[in-house]
């Protein structure tokens, strides 16, 4: 049975962020909210985490996960980017991008792409998700909530623990969440690929 978190969405009670970072960091998977929609997220090394949201998605090994990062300094150790792409990168954060990078040896190989070995990586422009990243001190591990054989991810905390109350281990609540993923952008080639148009304005990578 999932906890529930009801945070505010401008000013999160430093308490409850503190209990949701400690099952975090006692292997739970959680669902929260960021810039674009909701998302499953745990910590970055927690193998059952990885596979729960694999089963909860149904997905392969060809599936990025994403690290959800607090600033660029954080970033910077799990991806390498170029000065080029740095600055690419750096005029569109935070915001609802996710970008496929190659990966450093930071990186658990079963979070990398199993031929490229490349990962995504963002920063949201979400008080909430910001401040879960700050408190636990490291990337979450991430993927959008959007269960299999839907076309939109659900928009509502209450109906995401109503729904998936067996399977995950906490809901953090800060109201109404969007319905449109991330915007992805490839780097891994050294040229921008949009892979997925989604939340972020994808002019300046066209």
């Amino acid at each position: 049975m999932a906890k529930y978190f009801d945070v505010h969405p401008d000013n999160p009670q430093p308490r409850a962020l503190q209990q949701v970072v400690g099952s975090l960091r006692e292997g739970a998977l959680i669902a929260y909210p960021t810039d674009s929609c909701y998302a499953l997220g745990c910590r970055l090394g927690s193998r059952d985490g990885v596979e729960r949201i694999r089963s909860i998605r149904r997905l392969d090994d060809r599936h990025h996960f994403t690290l959800v990062c607090q600033d660029f300094a954080q970033l910077g150790q799990f991806v390498r980017i170029d000065n080029d792409v740095f600055r690419a990168i750096k005029a569109s954060t935070p915001g609802s991008y996710t970008f496929i990078l190659p990966a450093t040896r930071e990186v658990p190989r079963v979070l990398q792409h199993p031929r490229k070995k490349t990962v995504g990586v963002r920063i949201p422009d979400h008080v909430v998700a910001q401040a879960l990243v700050a408190e636990l001190g490291e990337p979450l591990l991430s993927s959008t909530l959007l269960l299999p054989d839907e076309d939109e991810p659900m928009t509502q905390g209450w109906e995401i623990k109503d729904r998936l109350d067996h399977v995950l281990d906490a809901v953090v609540d800060s109201g109404d969440c969007g319905t449109e993923p991330t915007t992805v952008i490839d780097f891994s080639g050294g040229e921008a690929e949009i892979v997925r148009h989604g939340a972020g304005d994808t002019s300046r990578f066209e």
